[in-house]
């Protein structure tokens, strides 16, 4: 997933893979029904929550859209999660959970998943949610006319491919709804993380009237119309977002927040200021700067855990002068100090990123750069040999201009890496910093030489950190192309057997750290502060947390941090 926290990421998020061998009949995947039947008349809808029951949230940089098709970024789908619900969900360890469908079932060749939905999921204006409304937000989702960034997430749904490159009509996608209460998906190859994958924001439902009526406007407040546990009622940009209490949702009961506002606040310590004079009840990053005082003065509402990101600097492989020159790519990543940068600049538990693939990932071995162990004396003099064969010398030095979000940790992180490049290798870096909304128009224009971003795993397996470079994968930023690569990915995506797709899997990430289309900086950590009146508060490796497990209790006497 791409996205921007404060401190970065691209990222999506989905869910932990769970993974068996195929059994000679149908696995049935039965999951009990969670929670109590949904109430919904019309006159406990209120239009304002009490300020006591009202979640102040961090939210990170401003959404791109709050659009389930169209949303890109981490920030978009983590209030997305609130505002709709997809066929399966998360569970408060990131494995995969029943959302609108209560269970489904697999058929012998792992090819046709079928998906029984509850009777009692509606949308926010009590209408009820029907199989319809996700194969359309599928066939949406694939639309080449819909431009979603993320159509390539369900490539192993049947035609799916062939839709986004027009070779085939929408309705011809392998999702069906052969009454009101089922949805059959049809896959091209075997995809055990189907289910889990089927959790992420882009696969929710859409309300076809409102599609049809006002498909402009379909997440504008007022007018959209979701199925989650909140509503979306007020969006003032720059500034914040509300939701209310969706008293619709099929699992309303257990709802314990009348509202949620989400408080749009990029800068990480204007949002630790915030959150210490009370206008926060959790943050969304915690700033490294403070991180020491946090520590010690903070540390019972401090949430420190692993996350499935990865950071990094891409190329613009489309021209000049990086183009067609992985050995200058090589020079500039060789003499990257990752483990200074980690325990020195960062400081707050992130791993250096030798690869591309976070550890911790379901059944599966993290591949390094082969010159990870290599010291640093030996990688530079390795570098200039490169950075010389490149036709860069002391006297014509390179130049380039490093563009990246506006942050505290982005910042630090950029003057450091251009004081490598510069002392190493003489390399002179303009370090540029935009607003995150502009730093992915100027990369979807071609508009970059190097970039910052980040890459989040969709769900807990290597193969959604594999898609990120496909030829034709929509968030490939850098436009890296490799025949070999695509083949190997290919592979792996229609491998039965897990050993042998491990396997390929692990050769397509030692393709990509060859070429060096990216440089890998370092793996994410979760981290947040959240006040001790928050109850329900977990940690996962997907960084998901749903504001309906949540609730406000009252606080325990005054805050002496604030």
């Amino acid at each position: 997933m791409t996205g921007e926290q404060p401190e970065a990421v691209e990222r999506l998020r989905v869910t932990r893979m769970i993974f068996g061998p195929l059994q000679p009949i149908a696995l049935v995947v039965a999951l009990l029904w969670l929670g109590a039947c949904s109430r919904s008349p019309e006159s406990n809808i209120t239009a304002a929550a009490p300020p006591g029951a009202t979640l102040l949230r961090g939210a990170g940089a401003e959404p791109d859209s709050l659009d389930p098709q169209k949303a890109r970024s981490v920030e978009s789908q983590g209030i997305l999660r609130d505002l709709c619900e997809g066929l399966t969900t998360l569970d408060k360890a990131a494995a995969v959970a029943p959302g609108v469908a209560t269970a489904w079932t697999v058929s012998a060749d792992g090819k046709k998943y079928t998906f029984d939905l509850r009777p009692d999921a509606r949308w926010s204006n009590g209408e009820r949610v029907v199989a319809a409304d996700f194969v359309a937000a599928l066939q949406r989702l694939a639309d080449p006319a819909t431009a979603s960034a993320y159509a390539q997430v369900i490539d192993v749904v049947e035609n799916a491919s062939d839709i986004v490159a027009r070779k085939k009509p929408p309705e011809s996608l392998g999702a069906h709804a052969p009454n009101d209460s089922t949805v059959v998906i049809d896959l091209a190859s075997p995809a055990a993380y189907l289910p889990t994958l089927l959790s992420h924001p882009s696969t929710c439902p859409v309300h076809r009237p409102t599609l049809t009526r006002r498909p402009a406007e379909l997440a504008k407040p007022g007018v959209m119309v979701s199925n989650g546990a909140f509503v979306l009622k007020e969006w003032v940009q720059g500034s914040h977002i509300l939701a209310t209490r969706n008293h619709y949702y099929w699992n309303d009961a257990a709802t314990r927040l009348d509202a949620v506002k989400y408080l749009l606040i990029p800068d990480e310590n204007a949002e630790l200021t915030r959150y210490r004079a009370g206008g926060l009840h959790t943050t969304y990053v915690v700033p490294r700067g403070q991180f020491d005082w946090i520590q010690a003065n903070l540390a019972g509402e401090l949430h420190i855990a692993p996350q499935l990101t990865t950071y990094f600097y891409g190329f613009n492989l489309d021209r000049a002068p990086f183009k067609n020159n992985p050995g200058l790519r090589r020079a500039l990543s060789l003499v990257i100090d990752r483990d200074k940068l980690a325990h020195s600049v960062l400081r707050v538990g992130e791993l250096p990123a030798y690869g591309w693939v976070p550890p911790g990932v379901n059944r599966y071995t993290s591949q390094s750069f082969d010159y990870r162990d290599r010291p640093m004396p030996e990688r530079i003099a390795e570098a200039r040999r490169l950075y010389a064969q490149a036709g860069y010398s002391a006297a014509k030095p390179l130049g380039f201009e490093l563009r990246y979000n506006a942050g505290e940790v982005h910042n630090k992180v950029a003057v450091a890496v251009a004081s490598m490049w510069k002392e190493a290798l003489g390399v002179e870096a303009r370090l540029t910093a935009v607003e995150f909304k502009s730093l992915l128009q100027d990369i979807d224009r071609g508009d970059v030489e190097v970039f910052r971003s980040s890459w989040s795993g969709d769900y807990n397996d290597a193969y959604t950190f594999a898609q990120y470079f496909k030829s034709n994968f929509g968030i490939n930023l850098p436009h890296y192309h490799s025949a070999e690569y695509d083949s190997l990915v290919g592979a792996a995506a229609v491998q039965i057997d897990l050993a042998r797709r491990g396997d390929l899997l692990q050769s397509a990430e030692r393709v990509v750290l060859r070429d060096h289309p990216l440089m890998p900086i370092y793996f994410y950590v979760n981290k947040h502060l959240v006040k001790p009146e928050v109850a329900g508060w977990y940690d996962n490796v997907m960084n998901v947390v749903y504001s309906k497990d949540l609730a406000l209790t009252p606080p325990r006497g005054a805050n002496s941090h604030r």
